[in-house]
């Protein structure tokens, strides 16, 4: 321990961070979580410069002169762009520290969250990325471990315990039990699908061209992956293809899950393919305890009652479930068990 890790706390301003394809959560040692803000990046390309993060990037998308570009450095969970990624991490990094921060503060020790399908390539971009953001340290853990964790199961048990992450950029489907991921599914088929899926509907159906806000706006208001009690509608707003005119339409709640359809049975498919080869007896446990949905595309309407069906287990959507991954990571630092078996360490 050095003397300014005894002067100020070892563990004084770790953090932890659910490093999203669509949103960033950090959450900070004994305070929670202090931000979460879009994985966005606005970028002037003609002075190669970065001009705004998050929240602020976000409100350029689809909004800016051809010379700056708003994008997202994350790709299915992974990083697509080396460079804008960490400088989008130490960002986050250093306005999650805000105030806390002194001059002669040791940099923080990092906890970020990762697909269980990555590569090992992909694994070292993330602690690569995160070691150049600033941090004096990082250590990952899987996502559907850190979900578990945060959803407060009973991981150290023998029983087993099914998580359905449905993120932005990937689903993550693990069996957990005795501090282990016995069996494990990660398709890159989730939240950032169903806009993309809802954008390709609208544009189909009524010569309508619409951004990704608006899609995902759609799929908030009146999304569902099961049938309704009183089924939605909403106003959307983009341009017509054919005369290039602005132009609105009505939309409804039952021809947006039709459309819906195809990636919604990637992700049940990507369920039932971790139930086939879950051992008998953590299968018979999933019947008595069920499965826990979480992520926010969990969130989407029905998506449990589609899944209690198809699968014939019980199906939970988390009430935490947007934090539940962040929720995790922040435990493990608590807990200081970064070099227990749940996180993978970096060089210091």
């Amino acid at each position: 321990m050095s003397l300014l890790d005894t002067l100020f706390g070892e563990y004084d301003g770790d953090l932890a961070i659910d490093l999203g394809t669509a949103n960033t959560l950090v959450a900070a040692r004994g305070q929670g979580i202090v931000l979460n803000e879009p994985s966005v990046v606005a970028i002037d390309k003609s002075e190669d410069r970065v001009l705004a993060v998050g929240a602020d990037a976000k409100r350029m998308i689809g909004r800016t002169p051809g010379s700056i570009i708003a994008e997202r450095p994350l790709k299915d969970g992974v990083i697509a762009d080396f460079d804008v990624t960490e400088v989008m991490l130490r960002y986050f990094i250093e306005k999650a520290r805000g105030s806390r921060r002194y001059p002669w503060s040791p940099r923080p020790r990092v906890v970020v969250c990762v697909p269980s399908g990555v590569t090992s390539v992909e694994k070292r971009a993330v602690f690569e990325a995160t070691i150049s953001a600033g941090a004096r340290q990082a250590y990952l853990i899987e996502e559907p471990m850190a979900a578990a964790i945060g959803a407060d199961l009973p991981i150290e048990d023998p029983t087993g315990s099914m998580v359905v992450d449905i993120g932005g950029g990937t689903t993550e489907v693990a069996v957990i039990a005795m501090g282990g991921i016995v069996v494990s599914q990660s398709i890159r088929t989730a939240g950032d699908e169903f806009d993309q899926t809802i954008l390709e509907h609208v544009r189909e159906a009524y010569n309508l061209s619409i951004g990704e806000r608006t899609a995902e706006d759609i799929k908030i208001k009146v999304g569902s992956a099961a049938p309704l009690a009183e089924e939605l509608d909403v106003e959307v707003n983009g341009r017509d293809v054919m005369s290039g005119l602005p132009k609105t339409v009505r939309i409804e709640s039952e021809e947006i899950r039709r459309a819906l359809d195809k990636p919604l049975d990637a992700v049940t498919k990507a369920v039932k393919d971790a139930l086939d080869v879950t051992p008998p007896d953590l299968a018979s446990d999933l019947m008595y305890y069920g499965v826990l949905l979480t992520g926010g595309g969990g969130l989407l309407r029905g998506l449990d009652q589609r899944l209690r069906e198809e699968t014939g287990v019980p199906v939970n959507v988390s009430p935490t479930a947007l934090e539940n991954v962040v929720i995790g990571c922040a435990k493990v630092l608590e807990a200081n068990a970064l070099s227990g078996g749940f996180v993978q360490s970096s060089a210091s």
